[in-house]
């Protein structure tokens, strides 16, 4: 099974409540299609993201990640939007350190939606010293990262897509893949994953 990204406790931010502080970061090129990175080493896909260190910014912490993840510097992208407040998901049993202190149950993120400004060659998973997050890619259609991520990321990814996606759609949302509600309802509670438009 895939395993979520390593956590740094000597710096990583985790709340009185278990979440680690995390950037998620969406990058979109002049079609609307989104950045999906293939987990190095694993069959995932995700969007970049990474923790938020003790005493740093959320933005410094996007651009940090940004470089780390994905080599890309502030002035090759855009901001286009950004989530009102926290997004948070649990993490599965399996994955909980419970021998770990502080104990870390899940993630509380913000997420960004960036324009990409420069050419695709500039993405770069070799630029820090930092082991790669990744090792190939791809764009995709705006919902295929709900379809392609680890199952206990599905809502956050769906919240997220959903309010920035008014930004990046102003004209309304691309419709629900035909996969869609079978996908949400995977390895989830019964409730509707997702708004109804």
């Amino acid at each position: 099974m895939e395993e979520f990204t390593p956590m740094d406790r000597e710096t990583d931010d985790i709340d009185e409540d278990g979440y680690r502080a995390n950037v998620g970061i969406v990058i979109m090129n002049g079609d609307r299609q989104v950045f999906l990175g293939g987990r190095a080493g694993a069959r995932g896909w995700q969007f970049p993201q990474g923790g938020i260190r003790h005493g740093e910014l959320v933005e410094e912490a996007l651009y940090r990640e940004l470089a780390e993840e994905v080599g890309l510097r502030p002035g090759q992208v855009e901001e286009v939007a950004r989530t009102r407040g926290w997004l948070h998901y649990r993490l599965p049993k399996q994955f909980i350190r419970h021998d770990s202190s502080p104990l870390c149950i899940g993630q509380k993120q913000r997420w960004f939606l960036l324009r990409l400004g420069t050419a695709d060659s500039a993405l770069k998973f070799d630029s820090t010293e930092i082991p790669a997050e990744f090792d190939r890619w791809r764009w995709a259609d705006w919902w295929d990262a709900v379809h392609d991520v680890i199952y206990f990321k599905r809502r956050v990814y769906s919240c997220a897509l959903h309010e920035l996606g008014a930004h990046a759609f102003p004209e309304g949302l691309p419709p629900y893949p035909n996969w869609w509600e079978e996908r949400m309802m995977r390895g989830q509670p019964t409730e509707k994953a997702a708004p109804e438009r």
